[in-house]
């Protein structure tokens, strides 16, 4: 099963002297006046020449996820009719390891239960699914989220159709602040370990790999320690295939 990394890689750009240079111009009425000596351009300088280039990856960290989910077909192709529950209940078969009694997120198994018809809806880890087209071919696909009990974790997938079969193309677990959905792209907004930071992960479709994979990784101040507020998709009743993502409606994609 998917784990984000370890480690992430802090990413700032700072143009304080440039942006005061501006204000100053933008205040100042006068007329021309010459900026002084243009500084010799310096090209880049290349650290530790006869440094041996890696022939590997320092770890692994897979930027791909593709998978045939077993067991589950789509009548006529279309994603819309098939029943996230039984998603779900598919990937814990397929991964008794991170689902059985003494995996990691064992607990999800209990309270998927309640997800169906007649179950305590206040514990059912499933959230709404979103449909849009991700990948380009005019379909709909579903982006899932489930919580991942007794972690703080939320699953992130997201399935695609291929020949009535259904196909996830992005599986990721993480601390989940928010999911949002630009385009074709899926951002993912997590925690950082410095109040007023978070973590902003981008995931791209890729027609070479046929999946969502991993482009970018932003650590990004929101300010006074609080986290940013970002709007979200709009629900519609009626799923279709529309520029805008919209969540089914179906009693089996009860979230708390």
């Amino acid at each position: 099963m998917p784990a984000r990394r370890t480690v992430r890689t802090a990413l700032a750009a700072a143009a304080v002297a440039l942006l005061s240079a501006t204000a100053a111009a933008c205040g100042d009425a006068g007329g021309l006046r010459g900026a002084g000596a243009t500084p010799t351009a310096v090209s880049p300088a290349k650290l530790w020449p006869d440094l041996r280039p890696a022939s590997s990856p320092a770890y692994p960290y897979s930027v791909a996820t593709r998978e045939v989910v077993k067991g589950i077909t789509v009548p006529g192709g279309d994603i819309h009719k098939v029943d996230p529950v039984d998603v779900v209940e598919a990937e814990i078969k397929a991964h008794p390891d991170d689902y059985g009694s003494k995996g990691a997120y064992h607990a999800t198994v209990d309270r998927l239960r309640d997800c169906r018809a007649g179950g305590d809806k206040a514990r059912c880890p499933l959230l709404p699914p979103y449909y849009r087209d991700l990948t380009g071919d005019g379909r709909d696909d579903m982006t899932l989220g489930f919580r991942l009990y007794p972690t703080n974790q939320t699953a992130v997938r997201v399935y695609t159709v291929e020949k009535n079969r259904l196909v996830q193309v992005l599986a990721d677990n993480d601390a989940i602040l928010g999911v949002e959905l630009a385009g074709r792209s899926l951002i993912e907004r997590s925690p950082a370990d410095i109040s007023g930071y978070e973590y902003r992960t981008t995931w791209v479709w890729d027609p070479g790999q046929r999946a969502m994979v991993f482009s970018r990784d932003e650590y990004l101040n929101t300010g006074a320690g609080r986290h940013a507020k970002t709007s979200s998709p709009t629900p519609s009743a009626t799923p279709s295939t529309t520029p805008s993502a919209s969540p089914s409606a179906g009693p089996s994609a009860s979230a708390r």
